[in-house]
C-alpha cells in the first residue's frame, strides 16, 4: 500500500508519520485490495486536523479528524485527530466490504433452482 503524508502549517515528525503507519495496519486486515492513502494534516488556530482518502478496489473514502485545543490537553491533539480520521476510516471500509459481499449462498441458491 501505497502511503502519502503530507502537511500544512506543520511539519510532519518521524513520530506522527510513525502514528498513522501503525494505525493503517488495521486496514490491511480488514480490506485486502487497499491501493493507497493520502493523509493531510493540518494545524488551524484553534484545532489539529487529520485527513485521510483511502484508495481502495471500487471506491474512494474519505474521512476527517477534528481536535479542538483545549487547556487541559495541548500535547496529543494531533494524535487523536489522527485516531479519530483512522476510526471514521475503519468504519466506512468495514461498511464497503459488507455492500460488496455477496450475502447469499450459492449452494441454496442452486438447490432453488427448478431444472
Amino acid at each position: 500500500m501505497q502511503i502519502q503524508i503530507s502537511g500544512q502549517h506543520i511539519q510532519i515528525t518521524p513520530a506522527l508519520r510513525e502514528r498513522v503507519e501503525q494505525q493503517i495496519g488495521r486496514f490491511e486486515r480488514l480490506f485486502d485490495n487497499i491501493k493507497g492513502l493520502d493523509v493531510v494534516l493540518s494545524v488551524d488556530k484553534a484545532e489539529h486536523k487529520a485527513g485521510g482518502t483511502l484508495h481502495c478496489a471500487g471506491t474512494r473514502l474519505h474521512a476527517d479528524g477534528v481536535a479542538r485545543l483545549e487547556d487541559d490537553d495541548k500535547k496529543d491533539t494531533m494524535y487523536s485527530a489522527i485516531d479519530e480520521m483512522i476510526e471514521k476510516l475503519a468504519g466506512q471500509l468495514k461498511k464497503h466490504k459488507e455492500k460488496i459481499k455477496d450475502h447469499h449462498n450459492s449452494e441454496v441458491r442452486e438447490s432453488r433452482v427448478p431444472g
